[in-house]
């Protein structure tokens, strides 16, 4: 039997009318029931639990759902849902355009932890004292899409930066503020990663985009990761093979070609070098 190739959905293939959906999480799974296939989306995903068990994979790392949960998902991540039971909370998508006309920083978005693409990032507890403020702030939005107009949107706007802004304090102690020159270089650095990949693959590379020396790029990801800059390229490397590799239909020569290895063999060698396993191997491993 044919496999079939998992879906990448587009926000305005999912009866929203603007570039913003927001609504309650049930009616959402009930009318997207392939949610436990494999799947990326072209917008950012955010999806809060009030009710609800099973687990959620992002980008093969693997989180039991649980009540009082909240998943953000960048562009381009691959996930699952395997609900156990019945679920129930909110849903927010947006695309990557949403806030550009709206915000002076077209890319403030990417300042929230949440939404910088690290999947143990991307989960966070709501505490109790927090829980009817986030409720709230949801219920604010769904009421105003049934008359979207431009004074809504902007409402909206507003009404979702206030929920980034109220997450993002759950983390703040832990961060250094304000930020130090290394923390915003690293978070450049991984910017750098996430556009070029593909074709730079080596420390030096981004030292040079970065104008600094391979020594102090290495010292910055050893600090503040534990990892050296070689490791943070590899491993994005590797990130987006699985995500390939989820597609059943795509060879794995062409794989190998997406990624610009000089084919197939040298990029198994690298896969199992740095995995354990092969991508043939990794692929069966797929539901």
């Amino acid at each position: 039997m044919t496999r079939q190739v998992y879906p990448v959905y587009d926000i305005a293939g999912l009866d929203s009318r603007s570039d913003i959906l927001v609504g309650s999480f049930a009616p959402y799974i009930g009318q997207h029931r392939k949610l436990h296939v494999p799947h990326r989306h072209s917008f950012y995903h955010m999806v809060y639990f009030t009710k609800g068990a099973g687990h959620h994979t992002i980008d093969f790392d693997r989180f039991e759902v649980r009540p009082f949960q909240l998943y953000a998902m960048v562009p381009g991540q691959v996930h699952r849902w395997a609900f156990e039971g019945e679920v129930e909370g909110y849903v927010l998508n947006f695309s990557p355009s949403f806030f550009h006309q709206f915000l002076l920083r077209p890319d403030y978005i990417e300042e929230f932890t949440f939404f910088q693409g690290q999947a143990q990032q991307s989960v966070l507890a709501v505490p109790e004292q927090m829980r009817t403020r986030i409720a709230d702030i949801f219920e604010e939005m769904i009421a105003l899409v049934p008359s979207i107009s431009m004074l809504h949107l902007d409402k909206l706007r507003v009404l979702a930066l206030r929920l980034f802004l109220d997450l993002a304090s759950l983390d703040e102690p832990a961060k250094p503020s304000p930020l130090s020159n290394n923390i915003v270089l690293l978070r450049n650095f991984r910017k750098l990663v996430g556009k070029h990949y593909s074709e730079l693959r080596l420390p030096k590379d981004y030292a040079a985009l970065l104008y600094i020396t391979p020594n102090y790029l290495n010292a910055i990801c050893s600090e503040l990761l534990g990892q050296s800059a070689g490791e943070v390229i590899r491993n994005r490397v590797i990130l987006e093979a699985k995500r390939l590799l989820v597609n059943p239909r795509l060879a794995i020569a062409a794989v190998a070609d997406e990624l610009n290895f000089k084919d197939n063999s040298n990029f198994t060698k690298f896969f199992k070098k740095y995995t354990g396993t092969t991508p043939e191997a990794f692929r069966r491993t797929i539901d």
